[in-house]
């Protein structure tokens, strides 16, 4: 009886161990193959059938404002199956926005990780897709999607490898396709090490960049102690990539972990990741940010770029689920007046402006990464008022809209209850937000079965005048604990531009600037629309300029000393001669953003206004 009871209790220990831990004992991210049943004898896995999509509604819900009217579209559920689908990334085609590539990790037949991919060529009406990738081989997938789409559309996917279906980890590996994900390469094994972990990878979609159509891969290893991020890069559509290199150094008593990785206007490549301290809870600590000017041969590195208190937790909320703050990361290269601007978002707890339970925290460059804002609060919620925020991802659309989209249990009434999913978005490079709900449906978030994660991170791309989101909830499914992927889209109208008129320095008045002065000087009109671009312009008779300031806000702040810098280049002396002084006129001109309606331009009601321009002479004794 003895030995009777002594063998039931190790049963349950063992099967609690191999199917409900909920401890966060590693500093690993990738599913543990031990949490699950292996794929018997090595079997082919199978290919889930087209279900065909599924909407919940035919119903939109408009929200207008003073800026823009958006268009909440219904949500979709874009492959249907029996199999588990979760930690979703989303792109788009480079070139033709109406091409979506999701990509999602897939737990097939309750047994076996594989990858899901999930294509719309009309802009997201309709989806086809399958959930195993349709390589060669089956035995070599292993999870962490990251998908990519280069500039001659032809879709990549990055991915850990396995030794066996199922096995261990082999390393990281890339296949691609060039028939939109229908059929794929062979996976090439870009490194060969089982500590590699979370990696995410895009493409170079600057025509203007030298490295147009380049794909980056950025990741962890932890064959090193402390784990350091590694990078490698394709410069022939995923045929072949480069011998990894070491990205960075971090710091004793702190592991890199939950890499990122983005592209510049003219090429820059951008890498985030965060620095989570080595023993556990394993909090994410600081941000890290490496930048390479040369297509991803070597990098600047800046260990401590942002401070940070992320919101990992092995068992979230009342849920019962694991979670990461790990970053997300996006550049403008909209051509606008903050082209060039590198946001990271991550979710915090316990740092301001963070509250007490788990916010969205924005951090940006205006500098290319050499220097970064504070850290600002994205989701506009209450603070403090027990409920969270977490799995953000960023991207700057078309228009240089900031748009951040997040799992939010806002809406209901305490921790362990169900959530949604957001949007928060800044029309003015991050510094106010607006919040909308843009998933039409709730959920509870729970663990799938066998492992104590739902998924680690969710995606979002924008095009077509439209935001969309891709994310991982189990509503409407077949099982209560059956997640599966779904699509959601708003669609972006922005104002015209509205009759505006220049406000100050009044008219007839004098500026006088001196060298070096710090003397702050303020011109200002009405704002046309938040979205528009302004230029200022000034000569001594108007239409013909001789001085254009560009402006991405209704007024120039500057001082005399940068002004008289400006009169300098443009021809302005400062010897006491006529030529140092110019009385003439000054107007503004505002540019619509790309997408909106009406004219492209509109000049002030009010101008043009007089005005004296002089540099003055500085007294040497």
């Amino acid at each position: 009886m003895k030995k009777l009871i002594l063998l039931f209790s190790l049963v349950i220990i063992g099967f609690v161990y191999f199917t409900g831990q909920k401890t966060d004992e590693s500093p690993r991210w990738s599913f543990n193959p031990q949490m699950m049943a292996a794929q018997k004898n090595g079997a082919q896995l199978p290919v889930a059938t087209d279900l065909g999509i599924e909407q919940r509604s035919t119903d939109s819900r408009i929200v207008y404002t003073p800026q823009q009217t958006l268009v909440i579209n219904p949500s979709i559920r874009v492959y249907p199956s029996l199999n588990q689908q979760c930690e979703i990334y989303m792109t788009r085609d480079p070139v033709n926005p109406q091409i979506l590539y999701v990509a999602s990790q897939n737990i097939v037949g309750g047994a076996s990780i594989n990858a899901g991919t999930y294509v719309s060529t009309n802009g997201g009406t309709s989806w086809y897709g399958t959930d195993t990738l349709g390589a060669p081989s089956q035995a070599d997938q292993r999870g962490d999607p990251g998908p990519a789409i280069d500039k001659n559309g032809r879709f990549l996917f990055t991915h850990l490898t396995s030794t066996t279906n199922f096995g261990g980890l082999k390393g990281m590996g890339a296949n691609y396709s060039t028939n939109k994900g229908v059929t794929w390469s062979s996976t090439f094994d870009v490194v060969l090490d089982a500590n590699c972990d979370k990696n995410l990878a895009t493409s170079d979609n600057a025509p203007a960049s030298p490295y147009y159509g380049n794909t980056y891969m950025a990741w962890t290893s932890f064959g090193t102690t402390p784990g350091n991020g590694r990078f490698s890069r394709t410069t022939d559509g995923g045929v072949s990539w480069s011998t990894p290199i070491v990205l960075n150094a971090t710091p004793t008593g702190h592991n890199a972990q939950g890499h990122d990785v983005v592209t510049g206007p003219q090429g820059q490549v951008y890498v985030t990741w965060t620095a989570g301290i080595s023993s556990s809870p394993f909090t994410e600590d600081f941000i890290g940010f490496a930048k390479s000017t040369n297509g991803g041969l070597n990098f600047t590195v800046t260990e401590n770029a942002c401070d940070d208190n992320g919101s990992r937790s092995s068992s979230f909320n009342g849920w019962g689920i694991r979670t990461n703050g790990f970053p997300r990361i996006d550049c403008d290269k909209s051509g606008g007046p903050r082209n060039g601007n590198i946001y990271i978002v991550t979710s915090q707890i316990n740092l301001a402006p963070a509250g007490t339970d788990a916010d969205i925290i924005l951090n940006r460059s205006t500098d290319g990464g050499v220097t970064w804002s504070p850290n600002i609060r994205v989701n506009q919620d209450a603070l403090n008022n027990g409920k969270v925020q977490f799995f953000p991802c960023v991207r700057v659309d078309e228009a240089g809209g900031v748009n951040v989209v997040y799992y939010d249990n806002r809406d209901f009434p305490s921790s362990g209850d169900s959530c949604t999913v957001y949007m928060s978005r800044s029309l003015d490079g991050g510094t106010t937000w607006t919040d909308q709900k843009i998933a039409d449906h709730n959920f509870k978030p729970k663990l799938l079965p066998g492992v104590n994660t739902m998924g680690d991170y969710i995606g979002v791309t924008s095009g077509n005048g439209k935001l969309y989101a891709a994310w991982m909830d189990d509503k409407n499914a077949s099982a209560s604990t059956l997640f599966q992927t779904w699509v959601g889209s708003v669609t972006i109208s922005l104002n015209a531009l509205s009759p505006f008129n220049i406000q100050t320095p009044t008219a007839g008045a004098r500026i006088v600037t001196f060298p070096g002065s710090t003397t702050p000087v303020t011109i200002t009109w009405d704002t046309a629309t938040i979205t528009a671009n302004y230029k200022f312009i000034f000569g001594a008779s108007l239409p013909t300029r001789r001085l254009t300031i560009p402006a991405g806000q209704n007024s120039i702040t500057t001082t005399l000393g940068a002004l008289d810098d400006i009169l300098a280049a443009n021809g302005f002396t400062n010897t006491g001669a006529a030529t140092d002084s110019v009385v003439g006129q000054w107007d503004v001109w505002a540019f619509k953003a790309p997408g909106a309606p009406g004219a492209d331009s509109l000049k002030s009601t009010n101008g043009p206004r007089a005005l004296t321009l002089k540099r003055g002479q500085v007294n040497v004794t």
